[in-house]
């Protein structure tokens, strides 16, 4: 019952208590975009959209962005470099094509755009377009001109050839030149044909052939497939490979019907490989058959030339003035022979003596000869020097020993010899003379006395006179 008189009566006019106002939910400008990112990207998906290609540019880093517009519309597109390397055509601007992929927002900027993962052009397909694309680029170049296209050489010698080991081509190829060509010297570099590293080993191949000293010609060569089989040979690195190749290069791709940018460069185009290796020997049977034909005509000509000098000699025979001439002719060589019999015999006879005069002073140098006779010099000369040899000896032994005696006299005579057996020299004060006799001095005198090791200096106490001698009985 508390509940029930808790209650407001139904008359009761108290008034009502006053409405809240709503509550603002404020947001940043990045909460914002972040919420329509999130609305476009779940609820869009995966999106197809068609549109002309505008302001499209292709930055360092790879990434492509351009434009999507129609008639009356347009969005903008990013293509990340991963998306962009898958592409077999180039971008440009005008291009009509049929874009998947993801709708999303750039937040610096606020903008929608459109992060594309596929594109393929609308109309024609991807490879076709790629195809023509590079096909105007090199042709603006003169990759095509006929004016740089060069001849095949007359007689190739050495040929090389870029293909597979394992296809058809090449057997073709070595089969047609065996039986036209049996001496060429054939290079073989192997190379895939096919593939995404195939035009990768197609450049490396024919740069690596063309290093090869000698080499005529090149083929390069593969049997025929689908546009994708071929596409190797429509990248732009093969063709600027065959562009720089310093030889002529034939281009043997697929079969007729089939057209690559390789055969717009090459230097001459073969339907198949085997014509490839028809048009090198094509040249050679050229160059044979008009080595023939100028034969027969050299032959022919001389065979006239011949029949006139012979006409002209019978007019001349026949003439009355000439008549006889045969045997004079005749009588001429004979006189020629006896002649040159004659000559022939005096230059035997004149060899002949010349060569017994040859022979006479062979044997007279040879008794003078250089190399015996100083052979003899040389032994009298040895000889001579060993007599000199003893007798300048005996001469310095005689001389030795005679300066030995004499030394020894000298030796014995010298004051130096007596004053080493004890004996002394006197000298008086000045020492300008030796004292001989004690009557030249008084005592107290000084007088130095040389001895044998040296010199004494003394003063004189006493005189004493030498006795008398006595005379002999």
């Amino acid at each position: 019952m508390a509940d029930l008189f808790s209650q407001p009566f139904e008359d009761d006019e108290r008034d009502p208590a006053p409405a809240r106002p709503p509550q603002r939910r404020i947001q940043t400008v990045a909460e914002l975009t972040a919420a329509i990112r999130g609305t476009l990207e779940s609820g869009f998906g995966d999106v197809w959209v068609e549109g002309e290609i505008s302001n499209c540019r292709v930055w360092n880093t790879g990434h492509a962005y351009f434009t999507l517009k129609d008639d009356s519309a347009q969005i903008k597109v990013v293509m990340f470099r991963s998306a962009v390397r898958y592409l077999r055509f180039g971008l440009e601007d005008g291009l009509h094509v049929i874009a998947r992929g993801r709708l999303g927002v750039y937040e610096p900027k606020g903008e929608y755009q459109l992060q594309c993962e596929h594109l393929q052009p609308r109309g024609l397909g991807a490879l076709q377009l790629a195809f023509e694309q590079l096909k105007k680029k090199l042709q603006a170049e003169g990759l095509f001109a006929a004016s740089r296209k060069r001849p095949l050489p007359a007689l190739p010698r050495k040929i090389g050839i870029v293909t597979s080991l394992d296809g058809a081509a090449l057997r073709d190829i070595i089969k047609v030149l065996r039986r036209r060509h049996p001496n060429a010297h054939l290079v073989i570099r192997p190379a895939r044909v096919q593939g995404e590293s195939a035009a990768a080993e197609i450049t490396r191949g024919l740069r690596a052939i063309a290093r090869v000293a000698g080499v005529d010609v090149v083929i390069l060569a593969r049997g025929g497939g689908s546009i994708e089989d071929l596409w190797a040979f429509n990248e732009e690195v093969v063709a600027r490979a065959i562009a720089a190749c310093p030889v002529p290069v034939i281009a043997a791709v697929g079969h007729e019907v089939d057209v690559t940018i390789a055969d717009f460069v090459a230097d001459l185009r073969a339907p198949t490989p085997s014509a490839a290796a028809e048009l090198v020997v094509t040249a050679k049977d050229e160059f044979c058959h008009r080595i023939d034909r100028l034969s027969n005509r050299l032959e022919a000509a001389a065979r006239g030339a011949l029949a006139r000098r012979r006409g002209v000699l019978q007019t001349l025979a026949n003439r009355r003035g000439l008549a006889g001439w045969p045997a004079r002719v005749a009588l001429k060589s004979r006189h020629a022979s006896e002649l040159a019999y004659r000559m022939r015999r005096a230059l035997t006879t004149g060899l002949q003596q010349q060569e017994r005069s040859l022979q006479a002073l062979q044997r007279r140098l040879e008794a003078q000869n250089v190399t015996r006779r100083l052979a003899v010099i040389r032994g009298r000369l040895g000889a001579a020097d060993a007599r000199l040899g003893a007798a300048a000896r005996r001469r310095t032994d005689r001389g030795t020993a005679t300066l030995h005696a004499l030394a020894g006299r000298l030796d014995s005579l010298s004051p130096l010899a007596v004053l080493g057996r004890g004996y002394a020299v006197c000298w008086n004060d000045q020492r300008t003379a030796i004292v001989r006799d004690p009557a030249v001095l008084a005592p107290g005198d000084r007088v130095h006395v040389t001895v044998a090791n040296g010199e004494i200096g003394c003063e004189v106490l006493t005189l004493r006179p030498a006795p008398p001698q006595q005379p002999d009985r």
